[in-house]
């Protein structure tokens, strides 16, 4: 399945991997910034050891929402996608991604989150708004990328929904080193303790009930 499929059904498998792996870590909305920001080339490191670019990080604002900073990651093959989560459990997704088709296409394509289709695929002003059976979402084309926030029905309504599209902007540097997880703690840059190996030397792994952790 292509990265835009992925985005034309609204990112529901995403979205449940999202909602297991973000953990209760937040970064506040609106937080001071500590002194000594990342400088560009360590920005860009990071960056890249997340496989995307700090041209594609974007970020937002919703009243009551705050950043799940364990949701950052890359989306498709280059692009960036983030959960923002409400007390109540409610998420909304950001992603970026290159603007090899139209925001438009909601209205052309069938969709991949297993509904009937979309049942609505509608312009409002700069952006297009799509709904399915399952969730909703806003989409821009900014200069060579759309950008889409989505949830699903009962997370956000569509003024909230419209909101955090009118509110993405793409990160500052100070956003950046927020946003940016450290060199060496980016998803999949950590090696996998493995429980059932023995502590010494290179014997068989050990398949005891329990040696898994």
């Amino acid at each position: 399945m292509t990265s835009r499929a992925r985005l034309h059904g609204l990112w529901p498998a995403l979205l449940v991997l999202t909602l297991v792996g973000c953990g209760t870590e937040h970064a506040v909305a609106g937080a001071e910034v500590p002194e000594g920001v990342a400088d560009n080339a360590e920005l860009e490191a990071r960056a890249t050891a997340l496989q995307t670019r700090t041209d594609r990080v974007y970020v937002t604002e919703v009243p009551g929402y705050t950043l799940a900073t364990q949701s950052v990651g890359v989306l498709g093959d280059d692009g960036f996608g983030s959960s923002y989560t409400d007390k109540h459990g409610h998420v909304i997704q950001l992603g970026v991604e290159r603007a090899d088709y139209s925001p438009a296409d909601c209205g052309k394509k069938p969709v991949s989150d297993g509904s009937a289709g979309y049942t609505v695929c509608e312009r409002e002003g700069e952006r297009w708004y799509s709904e399915t059976a399952l969730g909703r979402a806003y989409a821009r084309t900014m200069g060579d990328l759309v950008v889409t926030v989505s949830a699903e029905l009962a997370a956000a309504d569509r003024d909230t929904l419209r909101a955090a599209a009118d509110a993405a902007h793409r990160a500052d540097d100070a956003e950046l080193d927020t946003v940016l997880p450290p060199l060496g703690q980016a998803p999949g840059s950590q090696p996998i303790e493995r429980g059932d190996l023995p502590p010494e030397g290179d014997g068989a792994p050990d398949n005891h009930v329990g040696a898994s952790g």
